[in-house]
């Protein structure tokens, strides 16, 4: 595979984006056959990709296995959902069956998924004919900005509180808290209580209460989040999944929305911009994301893009936590920087933590060491095929990165280089998405503000 702008420190980057490419054109000059990938979650919504392969039984069996195998775990982190149809290929099927079973190479995303959705996980099989629709909801979330209105953005180091009247804040507060190390879910709910209550003192009354949290949630429930990481699994079924619905109903019989908080990042970034067709991407300690569609409106998609593949490299980085290779947190996250030190000639600390880490690479590059210079570079580039790859899965205008990994000098390397792929490799994406830091008419729009806006008022 020859690559027009190179990973400088990864030689062996195989993009998503360009197997994608590169294997289309391949099925489409052979003998080939349909094949729907359906991903259905809660309420019945479906995502269906549709898509060509080799025909069963000519020679490429095990290529079309291992490609749709990586197009179907990016539906599901992308999209989210309990059960995967594949329509069209029994081939492909027993494949991606035997691969999501319990001891599947993929046993920990089926895990995860069935734990979100309270379902089992499953995979069905379908004749093309019966091919599964995208059905999915298209309900506007956010941009409303009338009445009063409580807006709160649960960090895992300071929680934020907004009272919002007719989209102007009128009162905020930071206080920093500790959910991550706290057992008791009394310590989280009594925090939050606490800080609506004071949002709620500084208005006339409360219409509507918007939430931005880490985590995964499903009609305002929490499903998976890290501020609850110490509360054992007994009390979160017990306390913590109701938990925003229950504090909600102290405060008042109101409208309630509980959004991810990279959905939330997204929305304030598309009201800032104002325009719509909007992905967020948080380099920090890990990729996290957040989109807002076409219509303006979040989609309660996964958009979990730590665990999307962008390196088709079967020598890339293993993800300890999910046991898979060439995934987003690798790539977009200070363990990216750490990953290519060494390549750069750049020797660290081993007594240091991930953050010292990157702060010491980071001073390097505000010093415009060459060594620091192709580390964000290389990121850049990862970053630029993985955009190209991301459009496949999302309508995008606009493309916003943020997170400690962008800050200062290295970010702006980091946009020029994606800038670079997509104009080399991809000019048809270059002329529909722009690349963005936030600037600071982004940052005082603010996420407490943005997740006020979240509920209709009916």
């Amino acid at each position: 595979m020859e690559l027009k702008v190179k990973a400088l420190l990864d030689p062996g980057f195989k993009p998503m984006s360009v197997v994608m490419r590169e294997y289309d054109k391949k099925v489409a000059a052979a003998q080939n056959q349909p094949l729907v990938i359906g991903i259905v979650r809660n309420k019945g919504y479906v995502s269906a990709y549709k898509t060509a392969i080799f025909a069963d039984g000519t020679g490429h069996d095990e290529e079309n296995a291992r490609y749709i195998e990586r197009i179907v775990k990016t539906m599901l982190w992308v999209k989210g959902g309990y059960k995967v149809i594949v329509a069209g290929s029994k081939v492909v099927y027993d494949a991606i069956a035997g691969s999501y079973c319990q001891g599947g190479a993929r046993e920990f995303d089926a895990d995860f998924m069935a734990k979100v959705y309270e379902k089992p996980f499953e995979v069905e099989y379908r004749a093309i004919e019966d091919a599964p629709e995208t059905s999915e909801s298209a309900a506007p979330v956010g941009r409303h900005l009338d009445g009063c209105r409580i807006g709160f953005d649960a960090g895992g180091s300071d929680r934020k509180v907004s009272a919002v009247v007719n989209g102007e804040s009128v009162y905020s507060e930071e206080v920093v808290w500790f959910p991550k190390t706290n057992e008791d879910p009394k310590y989280h709910y009594e925090g939050i209580l606490s800080a609506m209550k004071t949002a709620a003192s500084k208005m006339p009354r409360v219409d509507a209460i918007g939430v931005s949290s880490a985590g995964v949630y499903v009609d305002n429930r929490i499903m998976v989040a890290s501020l609850f990481l110490k509360v054992p699994e007994a009390d979160f079924d017990k306390y913590v999944k109701n938990m925003y619905i229950d504090v909600a109903k102290e405060i008042g019989d109101v409208p309630l929305e509980v959004a991810n908080d990279g959905d939330v990042t997204a929305l304030a970034g598309a009201m800032s911009l104002e325009d719509t067709g909007v992905l967020g991407i948080a380099m920090g300690t890990s990729e996290a994301g957040g989109y807002v569609d076409l219509n303006g409106n979040i989609t309660g998609w996964l958009n979990e893009l730590a665990f999307v593949p962008v390196d088709f490299d079967q020598d890339a980085m293993i993800d300890e936590w999910s046991g898979d290779i060439g995934c987003g947190v690798k790539y977009f996250s200070q363990d990216a920087v750490i990953k290519l030190a060494p390549a750069a000639g750049i020797e660290l600390d081993e007594a240091l933590s991930p953050a010292e880490k990157l702060k010491v690479v980071q001073g390097l590059m505000e010093k415009d060491d060459e060594r620091a210079k192709k580390i964000f570079e290389t990121i850049g580039v990862y970053f630029g095929y993985a955009i190209a790859y991301y459009s496949a899965f999302y309508d995008i205008k606009h493309v916003l990165i943020m997170g400690r990994v962008t800050s200062g000098k290295g970010g702006e390397l980091v946009l020029s280089n994606a800038q670079k792929v997509l104009d080399t490799e991809f000019p048809a994406c270059a002329e529909k998405i722009s690349l963005h830091i936030p600037d600071e008419k982004s940052r005082r729009v603010g996420q407490s503000v943005a997740a006020a806006s979240l509920p209709e008022i009916k």
